[in-house]
């Protein structure tokens, strides 16, 4: 099982990196305004966010769901072709991959805390950043029209759907027990954890939609901006493979640390926009920013609440989902009104995120 957990973030995340980095700069170049990206890559994330409610309303979380799920993944990226050339058919497009992407990833992410555990997810996690890092690499080379990088997101799709359906089939989850298990997830009474979580991808939003945009604005290369988000990931897969004796410590102290030097970065962004000195040094506080706060959020979750399929639902859906549509529409608008000031802005909403941590961890201490 480990193997195919490794085949499928790879694939996975793979997608994730054409998707991110090449398809923003793709509409770009074809004549789609800042906005016009920011809403249409704001789509995806909030059909993330209200998935999960509808697991609280009747759908259940299955094999079969998880497989429909697969189609949709599949399908949708294939729609992409027939919908470039339209703002609303694309938008449709998003909304369907994004209904496809919102069951996969936590259904997986479970399987992966139950069978291998929290210590050595980062060694099967990073195959993902390999692929995404990979997929920069090459694609960067031979990006000259749309369908180039359609064509890779259609095969990455098609070899994802294939690792998640074997690894569906063959996993030892009991679906049906899970979902008999109590939601135990109270949004409201433990909001401060869920704003803070929630807080951290919005201002994550300007990075994954528009730090291609930006740097090259600024004058630096497309290649070189590549090799900014490559170094980035580098140092992702590098904390991936050492984190595991961090993950014994204290999660929430780690969730904080790690939010408050994810505001740092993103001042870092808006001060120095064409050092590349200081751009290459931002980019390995992705190791902190992405990959600790991740393992750090979906293990803090997975031992906080029952329901643990359900937790991860929600992390994907409130904070991926919610997070990132109000990240991508907030950085859209920003960006063509404000380019300048847009990561001096997330900054202090990273800052934010790390406040809100803190209320939570207080809160926790005075119940112990």
């Amino acid at each position: 099982m480990p193997i195919l957990l490794s085949f499928f973030y790879f694939f996975y995340f793979a997608i994730i990196g054409v998707y991110v980095i090449f398809m923003p700069k793709v509409l770009s170049m074809i004549g789609y305004s800042a906005s016009d990206i920011g809403i249409i890559f704001a789509a995806g994330p909030l059909v993330r966010f209200i998935m999960p409610f509808a697991f609280t309303k009747g759908l259940k979380l299955n094999i079969k769901s998880f497989n429909i799920a697969i189609l949709i993944m599949f399908f949708s990226s294939v729609s992409f072709y027939f919908s470039i050339d339209s703002f609303y058919k694309l938008l449709f497009s998003n909304i369907s991959l994004g209904i496809g992407l919102s069951l996969i990833l936590p259904y997986i992410e479970v399987i992966s805390l139950k069978i291998i555990g929290k210590e050595r997810y980062g060694k099967i996690r990073l195959f993902g950043s390999v692929g995404f890092v990979l997929v920069a690499l090459v694609l960067v080379k031979f990006l000259s029209s749309a369908d180039i990088a359609l064509n890779y997101l259609v095969v990455l799709a098609s070899l994802t759907a294939m690792a998640a359906f074997v690894i569906g089939k063959n996993s030892e989850i009991n679906s049906k027990k899970v979902e008999e298990v109590h939601n135990d997830i109270s949004l409201l009474s433990d909001w401060k954890l869920w704003a803070g979580l929630t807080l951290m991808q919005v201002s994550f939003g300007a990075f994954y939609n528009f730090f291609t945009i930006y740097e090259t604005d600024y004058g630096i290369s497309m290649d070189m901006t590549i090799y900014l988000w490559s170094f980035g990931v580098v140092a992702e897969i590098f904390m991936l493979f050492f984190q595991g004796k961090l993950l014994r410590g204290n999660l929430l102290l780690i969730l904080q640390i790690t939010t408050s030097v994810t505001a740092f970065r993103w001042f870092l962004l808006f001060l120095f926009p064409q050092n590349l000195t200081i751009l290459f040094f931002s980019q390995t506080l992705h190791a902190l920013s992405f990959a600790l706060f991740h393992s750090a959020a979906i293990s803090y979750l997975f031992h906080l609440y029952k329901h643990k399929s359900l937790a991860q639902q929600f992390f994907s859906g409130i904070t991926y989902g919610l997070g990132g549509f109000v990240g991508a529409l907030y950085a859209g608008y920003v960006y063509e009104l404000f380019p300048r000031y847009l990561f001096l802005s997330t900054a202090f909403i990273a800052l934010g995120a790390s406040c809100f941590l803190y209320l939570w961890s207080k809160r926790v201490s005075s119940k112990n």
